[in-house]
């Protein structure tokens, strides 16, 4: 739930904002409240604010005590900004995209969040500028525009919105994680690290890392089960930085076996331990060139060690909870979508007819698991803004509670001309293999979806007013929005 007052100038530019969100955290507090403190955070997005309160309280109620999901509070924090945006544009009767570019960080100047962090890696000009282009986005504005006059009962909308998400746990001491390398005598390799796969490709990338480092197949790793006995102490597999910090990890303990390897290798055929190269499934120098397994062959009878343990820590980081200032994110992700939509106006319902995305995820280590995660980020953060409604009774109980009462996105909800797109973003600071994180960030670009809704509803009226639509964008809420705009 949002409250907000906003200055602004004829340009659209925000002089001034004040916003106070409050969380529904159910009967006990859980993790409420550093999801409020996460959305504080993200109420800025992309976008620079001069002059700004943000507050966010934690509503005891009667209900079930609710708990994190994907985004930590990053999404809710953003969608009030892009709601005060919307409004703003519809108010000076502007394009919202004209307006959200002119609100945008700085490169050298406008480029301090609310809570001081400079944002040193801003992309979101060149990747919006990009996805503008790509999506065709302002003939498809005039053609969208078009229709609407001709139709009187289905109206289209088209919105394209932007986010940037901060990296990192705003708890600094669980920037940290461990791994495990083994290189057995026949050339396999084995990798264990602190996080946890659950379907998301991590153990697949820490794989690649490993490698990489070492210059082998991928088919000679294999990454098992996170097991404290082997890597104790492991941080919690979320807020996107599981490949970040197990990579980092996993990459550590690599390159200390390739060094001994290194060592082994010069000691046994001359040549300088620098000029060593890993690569294809062999060792070559100056003076010699062999297979990686009969190197590894050659350092066990040599008696080096062939495992060794790895540890990362993210660099740069302060915190303090107390202000709410400092540096909490290593690094921001970027990216933005454009979404168009069909409302039949007499019943609410909706269809996604397109949906164009660009994500920046630095030097991906693995596009394809990146952009299925993008993919699947966009369609759960669609249903989060359209179709998943809460429902309690009057004593607190939770109505909507299976899959026949609490709609999930379908088959049929996801838009028959997807187009996904990997933003090419190689400067970048020092993560593992200058990748970016996929696994919180896209989720924004569902926000996409929601204003392509509120933005056909609005063509009702000519555009001229701000439609009263509240998340989830359902069909009676749809409906009930149309129809107050006739009052």
């Amino acid at each position: 739930y949002y409250e907000y007052d906003v200055g602004f100038d004829d340009a659209g530019r925000i002089l001034a904002a004040k916003v106070e969100m409050v969380t529904r955290a159910g009967f006990s507090t859980d993790l409420s409240p550093p999801v409020a403190t996460r959305a504080i955070c993200h109420f800025d997005n992309a976008y620079y604010l001069s002059d700004v309160d943000i507050a966010a309280l934690c509503g005891k109620t009667n209900t079930q005590s609710n708990t994190a999901f994907r985004g930590f509070g990053g999404p809710q924090g953003a969608i009030a900004i892009e709601y005060l945006i919307d409004n703003i544009a519809r108010d000076l009767g502007m394009d919202a995209l004209d307006v959200r570019k002119v609100n945008y960080y700085g490169k050298t100047d406008r480029n301090t969040t609310p809570y001081g962090q400079r944002v040193e890696d801003n992309v979101i000009h060149e990747l919006t500028a990009q996805l503008e282009q790509s999506s065709d986005y302002r003939s498809r504005r005039e053609a969208v525009r078009g229709f609407n006059q001709h139709s009187p009962v289905l109206k289209k909308g088209l919105a394209l919105t932007p986010l940037k998400f901060g990296i990192s746990f705003n708890v600094v001491h669980f920037n940290q994680a461990g791994a495990l390398v083994h290189v057995y005598v026949d050339g396999s390799v084995l990798v264990n690290h602190g996080g946890t796969e659950m379907g998301q490709g991590l153990n697949t990338k820490v794989a690649q890392v490993v490698a990489h480092e070492l210059g082998v197949d991928l088919s000679s790793v294999r990454a098992t089960a996170t097991d404290t006995s082997k890597v104790a102490n492991t941080s919690a597999t979320a807020a996107s930085t599981g490949s970040d910090l197990n990579g980092k990890a996993a990459e550590n303990a690599a390159q200390t076996i390739r060094l001994r390897l290194a060592e082994c290798f010069v000691q046994c055929f001359g040549g300088q331990v620098e000029d060593v190269v890993f690569a294809d499934n062999t060792v070559s120098g100056a003076e010699a060139e062999i297979s990686f397994n009969e190197l590894v062959t050659l350092a066990y009878q040599e008696r080096v060690q062939l495992w060794s343990d790895g540890f990362y820590k993210t660099p740069e980081l302060d915190w303090d909870k107390d202000t709410l200032t400092g540096r909490p994110f290593y690094y921001f992700a970027y990216g933005a979508s454009v979404s168009e939509v069909v409302i039949d106006t007499l019943t609410g319902e909706w269809k996604l007819l397109r949906a164009d995305l660009l994500h920046d995820a630095g030097n991906s280590i693995n596009p394809a698991i990146d952009i299925g995660q993008v993919e699947g980020a966009f369609i759960q953060g669609m249903g989060w803004l359209t179709t998943e409604e809460l429902k309690w009774s009057p004593q607190g109980k939770l109505m909507t509670h299976a899959p026949s009462t609490y709609k999930i996105p379908a088959v049929n909800d996801c838009p028959d001309d997807l187009r996904v797109k990997l933003f090419e973003n190689a400067a970048h600071v020092d993560t593992i293999m200058r990748s970016k994180a996929v696994g919180e960030p896209p989720l924004l670009l569902g926000f996409s979806v929601f204003f392509a809704i509120r933005d056909a509803i609005a063509s009702t009226q000519d555009y001229r007013v701000n439609p009263d639509l509240n998340a989830p964008a359902t069909p009676e809420a749809i409906l009930t929005a149309i129809m107050g705009l006739g009052e």
